[in-house]
This record gives structure tokens, sequence and C-alpha cells, in this order.
């Protein structure tokens, strides 16, 4: 299973967060609990937290907590001093600013933003991992200030701090769009029991109390409704502010908003399984879900560091044996300068930040990603293949027609149908129910079973019921004498007693936004396939209104994994979207599962990678954009940090690039970088 865990967080959701995204600021102290948000990648700039999990996560946290100015403070402190020391340096020539004096002033000025860094230097010793940027950074600025370039050496530690200030707000801003969904969970109910109004904390809510909902409250458990009617604001879930009416015997899931009239709910699911506890679950885990990107940049910094070391110890050293008038202090600020430009930053922090934001974006727009991962299998996807019924269309059936072979019983028939059907959780059942009313409880069988991808099969006072596809009727040679070929609906095929008693047709509406969701995957390039267990002349009328490129009908489930197992022989990506608990394996099977969240079952849920809160359609090629956007940022910061630093540490190398060109190539390519990546952000994703 792609899922490793839907369990709820802890009881207090912020105490969960891992420091997912966790920065190595040098400045700015951690504060755990900013939110149960870990829907990122790490964001550290060590290598070594990138594929540890079991690192320290209460250091270099810039996104958890404290305003701003706090956040800039040692970099505002280090710049002022540094700036006053220039002035003194090079504006006013101050007689006395030189010697010691100027020594303890810019180690004055390089403390606030210099101390933290060489502290986390240490502390990755410790850890193991001697060759860390935090040790690049260090041995650079102390080799300044022993050659006597005590401003270079200030200016390299207070524009990383700069830098890392800046991304630990991106990472911020990012990580806000998916801590929203803490907000939505109140800890209190206020329940019913003996007559009267008790608030009780929402943990100890049990299955089939009564909540009363005021305007404005936000719903703890999920539940269905008691009262008549009642309009709900499901943003929190959905990513749509567009009030949603629920009238009685509706499901309404935790963190819905009531909107305007007092309602009563009867819970369904214990606090720990609703449907939000669960998102928040697995939002927490995608930040296990790393992207082949991620993690080519976290092996590959943990060789390149220790290279470029070792090539600086070369650039001070060998030059000796080789260079005539060989001056050391000359080569070792190359060197400096070229450890300083060879710090690997810019990818470590933007790749990790860019798949972050992606996530981000998505859970903006109700669509949750497992994984960065996920982003990039999205962003190349060819196929999209999807159920029918709950995904195209509404899932809510109606029925259309009644025809009985045996007229005369037509009310008994129909109660015996209903009762049947009453077994069954199938949206065709409910339809039955509205039709025929409520279940007439004198009627009881003696045996129900469910025959997959057939229907279901009763026995009543000894007589043989079966209710299901024609295809049922012909397993159990039950003779009809119907032409289905030119019924385009739903069919209800019943048999009573070993002979044929009629049919009844049920219609399922067209969702209003699957003809303009198909389009949009046909501008991306993606094919479309539906795949259905309904009546394929029924699938086949669907998919000419919806202009699908290819549908295949009268499918069990067995036969859908055999179809998307005959796409994916082609060497081409395939998402299946789907919301039964019969699409659970084929949702397993496809490269990227996506199931809808709204309407779909808890299993299809748990095993998909990606969930669409509100079942838009819209919301599939949605989510291939952010993909596709999200790589490509990626893909842009890896070439201007890989581009960049070759060419300043060629000329670096050659004595032709100073420390403030180091600089540019480190902390100005990673903040380029950063800004970047915060784009996807800003992006609107609706077409």
């Amino acid at each position: 299973m792609k899922k490793e865990n839907v369990g709820i967080p802890d009881s207090n959701p912020l105490h969960n967060y891992q420091s997912a995204s966790s920065s190595c600021s040098p400045h700015s102290k951690a504060v755990k609990g900013a939110g149960n948000t870990t829907a990122s990648a790490s964001c550290c700039c060590s290598a070594e937290h990138d594929d540890d999990d079991s690192a320290p996560n209460d250091e270099h946290d810039h996104s958890a907590g404290g305003s701003t100015l706090r956040m800039f403070a040692p970099a505002l402190i280090s710049f002022a001093l540094l700036a006053i020391g220039l002035c003194f340096d090079h504006v006013y020539k101050v007689a006395w600013f030189v010697g010691v004096p100027r020594f303890i002033w810019y180690l004055l000025a390089y403390i606030p933003v210099g101390f933290p860094v060489l502290f986390d230097a240490w502390k990755s010793i410790l850890r193991g991992n001697f060759f860390s940027e935090f040790f690049l950074m260090g041995i650079a600025t102390i080799g300044a200030f022993i050659i006597g370039v005590f401003p270079e050496g200030v200016a390299v530690m207070l524009f990383y701090a700069v830098g890392e200030t800046f991304q630990g707000l991106a990472v911020r801003r990012a990580k806000s769009n998916i801590k929203a969904l803490l907000d939505q969970r109140p800890d209190t109910a206020t329940v019913i029991r003996n007559g009267s109004p008790q608030v009780l904390p929402a943990k100890m809510v049990q299955v089939d109390d009564i909540i009363q909902l005021k305007p404005g409250e936000k719903l703890a458990l999920d539940a269905v409704m008691l009262s008549d009617s009642g309009s709900f604001n499901t943003a929190a879930l959905t990513g749509e502010s567009k009030p949603d009416t629920k009238y009685k015997d509706d499901t309404v899931l935790a963190g819905m908003i009531n909107l305007n009239t007092l309602v009563q709910v009867r819970v369904t699911t214990a606090y720990a399984d609703s449907k939000l506890s669960k998102i928040l679950a697995l939002v927490q885990d995608a930040s296990k879900q790393k992207a082949p990107t991620e993690l080519f940049i976290a092996k590959f910094a943990r060789v390149y560091t220790p290279i470029v070391v070792f090539l600086a110890l070369g650039i001070m050293v060998l030059p000796a044996l080789f260079v005539e008038n060989y001056v050391f202090t000359d080569w070792f600020y190359r060197a400096l300068v070229f450890l300083v430009i060879s710090c690997p930053c810019a990818l470590v922090i933007s790749i990790p930040l860019g798949y972050f934001g992606g996530i981000g974006a998505a859970s903006k727009n109700g669509i949750l990603v497992k994984g960065s991962n996920f982003l990039d299998i999205l962003s190349d996807i060819k196929q999209v293949v999807m159920d029918k019924t709950g995904t195209m269309t509404e899932g809510v059936f109606e029925v259309q027609e009644v025809k009985l072979a045996l007229s005369a019983e037509k009310d008994f028939l129909l109660a015996i149908v209903n009762a049947l059907e009453n077994s069954s959780s199938h949206p065709v059942a409910s339809a039955i129910h509205r039709f025929v009313g409520p279940v007439d409880a004198t009627l009881t069988f003696d045996l129900v079973e469910e025959i997959p991808g057939h229907g279901l099969r009763g026995v009543i006072d000894g007589k043989e019921v079966l209710v299901g596809n024609f295809k049922l009727l012909d397993r159990y040679a039950i003779p009809y004498t119907v032409d289905t070929a030119g019924i385009v609906y739903t069919v209800l095929a019943i048999a009573f007693d070993k002979q044929y008693a009629g049919y009844i047709t049920i219609a399922d509406k067209i969702k209003p936004d699957a003809f303009k969701a198909i389009q949009q995957l046909h501008d991306l390039g993606v094919t479309a396939v539906m795949l259905s267990g309904d009546k394929d002349s029924v699938v086949q009328h669907v998919a000419r209104e919806l202009r699908i490129d290819h549908a295949y009908g009268d499918l069990l489930p067995a036969d859908k994994v055999s179809k998307v197992n005959e796409i994916k022989l082609r060497q081409e990506s395939v998402a299946f979207v789907g919301d039964g608990i019969n699409d659970a394996p084929v949702v397993a099977l496809s490269d990227v599962g996506i199931a809808m969240g709204g309407l779909g079952a808890d299993a299809t849920i748990e095993t998909a990678d990606v969930v669409i809160q509100d079942d838009n359609p819209n919301k599939i090629p949605m989510a291939i954009r952010i993909g596709k956007k999200t790589k490509k940022i990626v893909y842009q910061n890896i070439g201007l940090a890989f581009g960049v630093k070759a060419i300043v540490l060629i000329l670096g190398a050659g004595g032709l690039a100073s420390m403030w060109e180091a600089v540019f190539a480190d902390v100005g390519v990673a903040l380029l970088a950063i800004l970047n990546a915060v784009r996807i952000q800003r992006t609107n994703f609706h077409n």
C-alpha cells in the first residue's frame, strides 16, 4: 500500500509538526508546533536532513512563530555594524579603527549571524556529517578573518542569514495553505443529552450522539443531517467557498461551517476517524514521500561537498609546486572564495521548497497530494483512466422507467426489490429507496448475497429473487425477451421465482464540469479513458457526451485491473481516478491513484496518492498543471544554481572573482531560486 498511516495525529495536532520544513537558519530559533503542516519535503540546507527522518527537528525553523522583524533581527544588527565598519574603513578613515579595535568591531558584526552557523557545523560533525555547508561557510569566513579580510567574512555570513530568513518566510507562506486545515477542526461540540445541550470535548463525543450546530459554528465530527436542511461552508475540505446546501439524511463532514440556521446532526464516526482527521494525517505523511529529484540532490550534496573541500585544499597548496611567485595568502583567499561559491544551499533549499510550494498550492485548491514524488509523476501523466459513477457523473441515480412483465404484481415486486436493495450501499439502491419509499419491515430474506459485477440474489419464502444487470439473469439461466441494445440508461433487471419479472431503468446525471475537465486533459496532451462496471451502452453514451477517447463498460473489478495493466505495457504514465471500494485495487496499481474525496470510499482515499476533496473533475487537469509547474520551477532552479556556480567557480579558481562575487554565486543564487520557487504559490491554476 502506498498509504503508510492514516491514523489520527496526536491529540494536539500542533505537536505533530516534524520540522518537515526546517531550514538551516543561522539566526532563527525554532519554535515547535507551528502547525501540522508537514506536506513539505525538508527544506533544511543540510543535506543530512533531507533523507534522515531521525535528524533533530528542533533547529532552523523559520516558519514557526515569531514576527518577521524578529526573524531579521540578527541580520539587521550585523548589517548595521558592518555598514558602520565600512564607513570607518573607507569613508571617514577613522584613525583608531585599525588593529585590534577593527578586528573586535567586525567580530561583533560577525557573531549574530556567524555563531549559529558555527554551532550547527559542530553539531553536524558530532552527528557524523563533517562536510556540511555549515562547515564550508565556517572555514571560509574564519579563513577570511585569519588573512584580515574581515568585511568579506562578515558579508558572507550576513547574506547567508538574509537568504535563510527569506527562505523561512517563503516556507511559512506555503505552510499557511495547509495549516488552515487545522483551524477547521474544533476541539469541542455541543451534544444533546437528556434533552439539554452540553459542551463536550470532541474526542468524548460518541457515534449516534446528536450534535447541535449554531450558525457560524464548525462541525467537529462526521455526521448525517437530522434537520430538514442547512447551508454549509465547505472550504476547509473542498477549497471552494460556494455554500453547499445539505438536506435531511445527507452526509456532513468535520470542518464544515454552519452558515444560517440552527441544525442538528447525528454523529456517524468517532473523532479520530473523521474524514478531516484522516486528511490531516495524510498531509502529515506527505513529507515522507520525496521526489526523485529531491533524493538525487540530497545524495549529490553528500558527495559534492567533500569534493569541493579537497579541491579548495588543492587550489591553496598545489600552486606552490608550479607557480614561481607563490604567495600563500593569495591562494588561500582563492580557496576561501571557492568554498563559499561551492556551498550547495541554493539546491538543497530551493528544490524542496519548490515541491513544498506545489503541495501547498494543491491544498489551497482542494487537492491533497500525499508526497512530492507524486507531483513529479503527475507532470508526466499521459493517460488518465477514470471510473464513471461518482467521478464523471454525480453518482445520484433516479428511477426513469419501470417495465414489469408481471404488472399485476407491480407493488409487491417493487417492495421486494426495495427490501433486497436495502442491504446494498450502491447509489442504485438509494435510487430505488427514493422511488419506492420506506422498506416493508414484514419482508425478511432467508438469504442475501452480493454477486460482484452482477447484482444481488436473495431468497424469501423459499423463492429466489435476482436484482442486477442482465448478465445476472444469464448466469442463472433466466430467459428474457428484451432488446437491451437500445437502452442508454442503467438497467436493473429483475427475476422472481425463476421467471423474468421486468426491469427498471435508472439514470445518473453527468457532472456539470465533466466536459470541461476532459477538454482540459486534451489540451494537456493527455488521453482520457473511461472504465465502468455499468452497461456498455450507458458508458458509451456518457463517453460520447464528454468526448472521452476510449470507453469500456460491463467490467468487473478484475477487468479494470487488466485494462490498466494493458495501458501500462505501453510505457506511459497512468493516473486512475475513482471513488468506490471496488476502485481501490486499480488506484493502487496506477502510477498515480486519484480519489474523489467527497463521495469516495475511505479505502480508496487511503490507497490513493492524490485526493480531490470536492469531487470536481476539473481538479484532475488542475493537479496535472500543478505538477508540471512545480517540476518546471525545480528544473529552472537546478539550471540556475549549477550554471552560475560553474561560471563563478572557474573565475574564483583563476583569481578573477572575489568574496563578493562568491556571495552572489551562493546566497544571491539561493535568493533568486527561492523567489522563483514561491511563484507557484501565487499562480492561478483555474482555467
